[in-house]
């Protein structure tokens, strides 16, 4: 079996849960090239060190030009935050590598659009990590919307909920400053729903929307640990210049209707990503905190034993399910990213880039931007896709 040495750039949430999934990629899943663990990048010394070894990986780099560099690595995965994204990627394509980059693709449309170019100059593969697109329900969903057992779809709705940011003394992390997210609930969160809808519905061709920032300021970091005093003797603080929360409306290519909310101040909601789609011979419903499980309804069902059944995506004729467990042993979120190096594994085998590509995550982020004109104009908007 062939390998392919990997390089990530990152090493905390993200790169946690990228380098479990390419150490239990070859172990269920037939894949040619395999990964091979070469080198994690990280500006800490200290920290990147300490996550080489606790992540199983062979080597590490202080500067992410060293690991591109390397001759040993020939897929760069970037896990950092999106205001490093663009350089990173280009450095990478330019470097003649393969590259996988996390969502959303860039902090602007701008960067999103050389990034996509840069990908066709390059000709290598390319993918981003809209994981959830491989749960085995998500899955599901898509083959009998292929199928037509849905008939002509009418009605997408969805919400991505979270509460983790509620409490106001909260810190100003990296996430809550746009020159380093780009935005907030919008990007951070509302990209997935965004990129499940035109995975499984079609192309969005206008939307409508408002934002929100509920607490404006936050404690510095540094004052949350017990840092310095401002001159009034409270604790430091620094403004909140991304979104707390998002709601719009959209208009589908298909004639579809769409609702989409994302929020990260959903009392009681840890990881709500849920969604609904309504047509013309039935509906499917999904939550990923219930991940292994669809609803499904079918419009021809008899009419006394008609009503959703909750399918348990778990058996073998089930997208990537055949791979793990027996029939009802339930898999869990991790396993949404070894689907996703699988499928990237095949794409490099194959030379071709796997969905979703650099230009499907372009069309994913010229929504969020539609959605942010929205939000300051208030009127509808209609996503820049001519851009590619």
């Amino acid at each position: 079996m062939a390998e392919i040495g990997v390089g990530l750039v990152g090493y905390k949430f993200m790169g946690r849960a990228h380098s479990n999934a390419y150490r239990q990629l070859p172990r269920f899943f037939d894949v040619d090239p395999a990964p091979r663990m070469v080198a994690i990048a990280g500006r800490d010394e200290a920290g990147v060190k300490e996550a080489a070894g606790t992540l199983g990986w062979e080597s590490y780099e202080t500067d992410y030009r060293r690991l591109i560099a390397r001759d040993d690595v020939g897929l760069v995965d970037v896990v950092t935050p999106g205001n490093t994204h663009r350089e990173i990627v280009l450095a990478a394509l330019e470097a003649g590598k393969h590259v996988l980059c996390e969502k959303p693709l860039a902090n602007t449309l701008a960067e999103a659009k050389d990034m996509v170019a840069a990908a066709r100059d390059a000709g290598t593969v390319n993918m981003v990590s809209f994981n959830y697109r491989r749960a085995p329900a998500v899955q599901l969903a898509k083959r009998l919307i292929e199928e037509g057992r849905l008939g002509t779809i009418r009605h997408w709705r969805a919400t991505y909920l979270q509460d983790f940011i509620m409490d106001p003394q909260f810190p100003l992390i990296w996430r809550l400053k746009k020159e380093l997210a780009g935005s907030g609930a919008l990007g951070d969160i509302g990209a997935h729903i965004v990129d499940l809808s035109q995975f499984l519905v079609g192309g969005i061709s206008e939307v409508v929307g408002m934002t929100e920032t509920f607490v404006k300021e936050r404690p510095l970091e540094e004052a949350g640990a017990g840092g310095g005093l401002s001159a009034s003797g409270g604790a430091e603080t620094g403004e909140v210049t991304v979104d707390d929360a998002v709601a719009f409306l959209a208009r589908f290519q298909n004639g579809a209707m769409g609702t989409f909310e994302a929020t990260r101040f959903a009392a009681g909601r840890r990881n709500k990503n849920a969604f609904e789609i309504n047509g013309s011979k039935g509906s499917v419903a999904f939550n990923l905190e219930r991940m292994n499980e669809l609803e499904v309804f079918f419009v021809d069902d008899e009419a006394d034993v008609q009503g959703f059944r909750t399918v348990n995506v778990t058996e073998p004729e089930h997208p990537f399910a055949g791979a793990w467990w027996p029939p009802g042993h339930i898999i869990g979120y991790e396993h949404t990213f070894v689907h996703t190096m699988k499928d990237l594994m095949d794409g490099i085998r194959t030379g071709e880039s796997p969905a979703p590509t650099f230009e499907d995550a372009y069309r994913d982020q010229a929504v969020l931007d539609a959605v942010e004109r929205s939000a300051e104009g208030g009127g509808w908007t209609r996503p820049e896709y001519g851009g590619i």
